[in-house]
């Protein structure tokens, strides 16, 4: 069974047929949303798009094929495997993970008590965000994130949709498996909402390395100590940085020596620090490599790399990474660029 077959088996036998009609490359189709009695649309090459009911893409919402509540309830059916009450607790959560990687954002209505939400039912509303792994995106970063030969902890920071998870994904396959001539390390990977390996029945679906153990589905300030209880880390992966609470378990973190890999929402290192949390980290600075991502010309396009002294490394509009990368073997892993911007924050590095 090939990758399209296997996503289309999750949906209702109408909407199955419909989708797989559609003149799209599965490679580039990114999300797939049913909405009870609304036009069923998908997001392909960042654009939205609705579908007809012959498997064609219409411009009118009275031309599109209208999805209905019984072929939700369907898709939940396959998808669950005929057994939704085995998922209450990825439903509560409000996402399943699916075979591939693939992950299921529900919506509908909530059913809570005092001890917070039990369950959604009806769901109503089903969007279905494809996995894509982009093996040797992080190839030309890979460099500048060595010290001596020692990993550097290092924060991805971008604007939502510039691909932080991606990039983070392909830089801890790179550091578990070994970059160039520098060893394979283990990586431990707190993996809060399934979004880095994407695991399914415990298994990891994308390609996380050799070297590297996940722990799958748990708050990353109890995850962190655990991964350094449990599984002798050299570095340690998280998501989506920026709590007080986050705070307090990276200084458990760094205190044990281990390594540090994070991503954390934010388009200049001066919006970054407008986090309290963050700002602390950057004061005390935890992370010796910040790298700035945009989706310029393509999603994951690294814009700048700065220090942890705020110096810049590196910035897009200066010259091209590869080749900086190679000035930067022969001169060291000092400063580059002496007339960096003064502030190191401004957006700028960014655009």
């Amino acid at each position: 069974m090939d990758r399209k077959e296997q996503l289309m088996k999750i949906f209702s036998v109408r909407i199955r047929e419909i989708l797989t009609a559609l003149p799209v490359h599965i490679g580039r189709l990114q999300e797939i949303r049913l909405r009870a009695g609304r036009p069923l649309m998908i997001l392909y090459d960042n654009k939205e798009y609705l579908a007809g009911s012959e498997g064609n893409i219409v411009t009118e919402s009275s031309e599109a094929y209208h999805v209905s509540a019984q072929e939700i309830q369907e898709t939940m059916t396959y998808l669950s495997h005929y057994s939704i009450y085995a998922y209450e607790e990825e439903i509560r959560q409000g996402f399943l993970t699916i075979q591939g990687g693939h992950r299921v954002g529900i919506a509908g209505k909530v059913l809570s008590d005092g001890n917070g939400i039990r369950s959604i039912r009806p769901i109503t509303f089903l969007n279905v965000r494809l996995a894509h792994e982009v093996r040797g995106c992080a190839d030309e970063l890979m460099p500048w994130l060595y010290e001596e030969g020692r990993p550097c902890s290092t924060l991805i920071l971008s604007p939502p949709g510039c691909g932080k998870t991606t990039m983070l994904r392909d830089v801890i396959r790179q550091f578990s498996n070994g970059c160039g001539q520098e060893a394979g390390r283990r990586v431990g990977v707190v993996d809060e909402r399934s979004e880095i390996a994407a695991c399914y029945r415990g298994i990891p679906q994308n390609d996380m390395g050799i070297r590297t153990d996940v722990l799958d589905g748990c708050a990353k300030h109890m995850g962190m100590q655990m991964m350094l209880r449990s599984m002798t880390p050299e570095i340690l992966a998280v998501d989506e940085i920026g709590s007080r609470t986050d705070k307090e378990a990276i200084d458990a973190v760094m205190n044990c020596g281990c390594c540090l890999l994070a991503t954390a929402h934010g388009a200049s290192m001066e919006k970054m620090q407008m986090r309290p949390a963050l700002r602390q980290m950057a004061e005390e600075k935890i992370f010796e490599r910040y790298v700035i991502l945009s989706r310029k010309n393509t999603v994951g396009k690294v814009e700048a790399i700065l220090n942890a002294d705020m110096d810049f490394l590196y910035q897009n509009h200066r010259g091209d990474l590869c080749h900086d990368r190679m000035r930067r073997s022969r001169t060291g892993y000092g400063r580059l660029l002496e007339e960096a911007l003064c502030t190191a924050g401004t957006d700028a590095a960014v655009t």
